[in-house]
């Protein structure tokens, strides 16, 4: 087995003290329910927290960290039995101060070797999520178990103390709250293993470090279990049913995966939501999508202008239909954006895009209940256009062993018990 060389560690620690750092201060920040440089009594250019509350945030960022770095060290510790040339993680840190984060984009490591086997792609695959969701589990046990009294959310909002512990029932009336989602195994948890009486409520529960972690860990978990791509599960149903298999099926999960993250955003029922202060992100997207799918900067600038002059054009004459005008070819552009990698062709792409948006407005013109999660579709984004979508072949596409055909079916059971359709709700 070969180790990195001494020199080789700094930027690793480097990232990961500075992660550590920025996921304390996110910790901190979910925890008392403030941010670092914007609390209740406004801006403050020297932070709003005390080392006490910044202490506070090692709660949510050892726990969550150590979950993220078991996961990277599967893959790692995996890789090196194969004597595959691979880096240690790089932890992503991601902290702003006036707006909220969890203080990371994650963690990943290089293969820098190419992989000669099924066996070998799925042992690295599967090795990342085994070994994180088997620390997850103690995690969501203690912090289950370990609930504080009721009270303890007045320390947070003492606006609550007037209403008692029936505050539910009078503070979220407004729009803007934001709270987790549910998955199958965070319910059990919630039912079969904390006390009733001390499980907060739902919009309360970023407040309580450990069960914030242990959700998140959960979320990543699963999201790395889609089976699509290159992600882990996309590396374990490759190793599960071969090359050709899943370079069929990838594509149709992936599919099926944009018709859910998408429902709901061309309805015959509901009008979309639209403010002209998201041209700042949409207009440059309406360029890179132009230039992605006709492959040459120069159509895809003339594209981009001639499509937001004509919106800008229309909204301005049909002001009662300005939702309309930029949301729905904004978002069929999107469709043929993400959906043309899964495709041969511009013409297999047009009849996908017309089976995906006839799939969305049909469910959505006979349920009109029916909402996706519009979270998902930049998740959709990065996996077509950055991660990719198909899996490469390797030399040996020998079939896997009885016993890992066994822990792949694990794999995807903890998926269904890990993902959460709808995994952060503001409402």
């Amino acid at each position: 087995m070969q180790w990195p060389k001494p020199h080789r560690y700094s930027l690793h620690l480097l990232l990961f003290v500075l992660t550590l750092v920025t996921t304390t201060i996110a910790g901190a920040e979910w925890r008392f329910g403030k941010l670092f440089f914007w609390g209740p009594e406004g801006f403050s250019g020297t932070g709003t927290f005390t080392w006490a509350e910044l202490a506070a945030g090692l709660y949510f960022s050892i726990p969550f960290l150590g979950v993220l770095t078991v996961h990277e060290f599967g893959h790692y510790f995996t890789a090196k039995h194969y004597r595959t040339d691979v880096t240690l993680p790089y932890y992503i840190p991601l902290w702003f101060g006036i707006t909220s984060t969890i203080g990371t984009m994650g963690a990943f490591i290089r293969i820098r070797s190419r992989i000669f086997s099924r066996q070998q792609f799925y042992d690295i695959g599967i090795a990342g999520p085994l070994a994180g969701f088997v620390v997850a589990i103690p995690l969501l046990f203690y912090g289950f178990t370990h609930l504080p009294e009721p009270e303890f959310i007045f320390t947070i909002h003492p606006e609550y103390r007037q209403f008692g512990l029936d505050y539910a029932q009078h503070v979220y009336q407004g729009e803007g709250n934001f709270s987790l989602g549910k998955n199958l195994l965070f319910v059990l948890f919630e039912r079969y293993v904390a006390d009733p009486a001390l499980v907060p409520n739902a919009y309360e529960v970023i407040h309580y470090p450990l069960l914030f972690a242990g959700y998140l860990a959960l979320f990543f978990t699963a999201l790395n279990l889609l089976p699509i791509g290159q992600l882990d599960g996309g590396h374990v149903l490759y190793g599960l049913i071969g090359y050709k298999r899943f370079n069929q099926l990838s594509p149709i999960f992936f599919s099926l995966f944009i018709v859910y993250a998408g429902l709901g955003v061309i309805s015959p029922h509901a009008e979309p939501l639209w403010a002209d202060e998201l041209l700042v992100v949409l207009a440059p997207f309406v360029f890179f999508a132009f230039r992605g799918i006709l492959q040459d900067n120069r159509l895809g600038l003339m594209s981009a202008l001639g499509m937001l002059l004509a919106q800008y054009s229309l909204a301005e004459t049909f002001p009662e239909l300005t939702a309309y005008i930029w949301v729905w070819p904004l978002y069929v552009l999107y469709l043929f954006f993400v959906l043309q990698p899964a495709t041969p062709n511009f013409r297999y792409t047009l009849y996908l895009v017309s089976v995906v948006l006839g799939s969305q407005v049909l469910i959505s013109f006979f349920f009109p209940e029916a909402d996706g999660y519009t979270g998902w579709l930049l998740f959709g984004l990065l996996l077509s256009r950055l991660m990719g979508i198909f899996h490469p072949s390797c030399p040996n596409e020998s079939p896997l062993t009885p016993g890992r055909k066994v822990l792949g079916i694990i794999a995807f059971v903890i998926f269904l018990l890990c993902f959460s359709p709808t995994p952060f709700v503001i409402g």
